[in-house]
């Protein structure tokens, strides 16, 4: 049986797999139409996978790996009832599947439909307009949270980063919403006290605790939160949002100094400026600079080319 097996194996190796070898050996251009077709199907499969991990379909996933291998090896040892079986089960396979994940099925098809494709094939939204909307998402949660005077401290990372202060937090790495914010500084729970990070375009970690600037540089009515916020403003380019508990009113730390008492559409602007702007000013600057760099090389190579031929 295992002779049959072997000289089986040895008869498709040689007729298929070398004549193949041989045709990618002769037409180089089919070695990378097949890389490109390796990579779609791999990334195909990933998505797939990372779709249906930790859903029903996962499980059902893996009875039917552990179905397809079993008839494989009822093929290899010749367990002909069995691979009966299973090769008559495996012919309405198609069926079965279509029945079993039909809501799966419709949401992918659904999705094929609208602006969720960009998102199944992981093409992000831009990350400027992202950062926008997440700004707009923060300043929703503030004014909540200012409304029913509820503390808040809300640490947003720029260019400098503070994985220290991360560090002494609680890792969340989620999705920002107004909701989200507003749940983790509800008193007396178990994340309320310390400060929410947001770093990348998500709450990286909440309960953090912030260096507190000195006595000299706040005024005496200003409590411990405003302390931190100016604090960590001092020491990094981040700029921090604050709720005051007792007044209720919402601040920005920024360089070292309080924006006090600021109304919605005034937040939104200096969160805008100071996180959005400030990128694009830079990104501007750079490529500038690399314009004009290369416009310099241009120049010195035209002039060595000339001096060359003098």
């Amino acid at each position: 049986m295992l002779d049959n097996f072997g000289k089986t194996f040895a008869n498709f190796y040689e007729n298929n797999v070398l004549g193949y070898i041989d045709m990618l050996y002769q037409y180089p251009i089919k070695l990378v139409i097949l890389i490109i077709d390796l990579s779609v199907v791999i990334f195909l499969i990933w998505k797939l996978l990372d779709i249906v991990k930790g859903t029903r379909a996962w499980q059902l996933l893996k009875g039917i790996a552990f179905l397809v291998i079993v008839t494989a090896l009822s093929s290899i040892f010749e367990l002909r009832i069995l691979n009966y079986i299973l090769t008559s089960f495996m012919t309405y396979g198609v069926l079965i599947l279509i029945v079993i994940f039909q809501p799966e099925l419709r949401r992918a098809l659904e999705q094929l439909g609208t602006n969720k494709v960009s998102k199944f094939f992981g093409f992000d939204k831009d990350i400027e307009t992202k950062t926008k909307e997440n700004i707009y998402k923060i300043v929703i949660a503030a004014t909540e949270l200012a409304k029913t005077k509820t503390g808040a401290l809300i640490v947003i990372e720029r260019d400098i980063k503070i994985k220290d202060i991360i560090d002494t937090g609680i890792l969340m790495n989620a999705e920002i919403s107004p909701q989200l914010l507003v749940n983790i500084f509800v008193p007396k729970t178990p994340l309320h006290d310390g400060a929410v990070v947001i770093s990348e375009n998500k709450i990286m970690a909440s309960a953090c605790m912030l260096p507190l600037a000195g006595d000299k540089d706040i005024a005496r009515e200003l409590g411990t939160r405003h302390r931190a916020a100016i604090g960590i403003s001092k020491e990094s380019d981040a700029i921090v949002v604050v709720v005051s508990e007792e007044t209720g009113k919402i601040s920005v730390a920024k360089d070292g100094t309080l924006i006090a008492d600021l109304k919605e559409d005034a937040l939104k602007k200096i969160l805008i400026k100071n996180t959005i702007s400030s990128k694009t000013d830079k990104s501007r600057v750079q490529n500038l600079s690399n314009i004009k760099n290369k416009i310099k090389v241009t120049k010195e190579e035209k002039k060595d080319e000339k001096i060359n031929k003098e």
